[in-house]
């Protein structure tokens, strides 16, 4: 059995901005109880917190959980408390170049939508991420923006145009996520590897957007076993897999 579960989190563990539910919380837990779990998401820390740490009971065994914010450019792990193990942030210019490029692309496309719900562009530190409806827009409407990924992939297409150094994926059901090149997923595999020494073929990734262009793609190109899931409800079923999976195995072990 793999020794690291890993996850996206929007669209995988939880619906869009949205707190995984009380059967994800347990169905975690309950995971945490045999094996070692990692997230990553193009989501800040703040949104982890929210979404997902916050919804995890008190006796589930954080400390064999790692948490990799903004495709993997921010590493925490809870020692007492939680630690940033490293944060690889742009400056001043590069973020004004990013955020000068999307003003420009999303113009070109005329994309604009009659109503938006908060901030389009987001600074995260280590990365800059657009949303079509804003940051704040509710699940419904996301749904309907862009089920085809079309509008994006264009976006995506000019910005990679406009601004080359940098890397352009889709994240989310709304967004894009601007990282510097080469730290996205797989950056963030390498360093769940090199941190808990874990090797990528005893890793297995869990995500929604494993296609080209998605942000879950290079965990995949990063070579881990990865399973393609529809959404949360398919993820809770696989998970409900894996800790029987590995329950069994102990149970068989214990009786030789």
């Amino acid at each position: 059995m793999k020794e690291l579960i890993v996850f996206d989190l929007d669209g995988t563990l939880a619906q869009s901005k949205s707190p995984v539910d009380s059967e994800m919380a347990e169905l975690l837990t309950s995971l945490l109880r045999v094996t070692r779990v990692a997230v990553i998401s193009g989501g800040a820390w703040l949104q982890f917190e929210k979404q997902l740490l916050a919804k995890l009971p008190r006796h589930a065994q954080i400390e064999r959980l790692s948490i990799l914010p903004t495709c993997g450019t921010r590493f925490y792990r809870f020692d007492a408390k939680w630690n940033s193990i490293y944060a690889d942030d742009f400056d001043a210019s590069e973020k004004a170049k990013i955020t000068t490029a999307i003003t420009q692309a999303i113009g070109t496309l005329e994309t604009h939508d009659a109503q938006i719900w908060g901030e389009q562009i987001e600074d995260r530190g280590s990365q800059v991420t657009y949303s079509g409806l804003g940051q704040l827009a509710p699940i419904e409407a996301k749904r309907k923006w862009d089920p085809d990924f079309a509008k994006r992939k264009k976006i995506q297409a000019i910005l990679d145009d406009l601004i080359p150094e940098f890397s352009v994926n889709l994240g989310g059901t709304t967004s894009i996520d601007i990282t510097k090149p080469g730290i996205d997923k797989a950056f963030g595999i390498g360093k769940l590897r090199d941190t808990l020494g874990i090797a990528i073929s005893d890793m297995l990734f869990i995500g929604d957007a494993i296609f080209p262009g998605g942000n879950d793609y290079p965990a995949k190109q990063a070579g881990v076993t990865s399973i393609c899931v529809r959404d949360s409800e398919e993820t809770k079923r696989v998970v409900e897999a894996i800790v029987a999976c590995v329950e069994g195995q102990k149970n068989a072990g214990a009786k030789k």
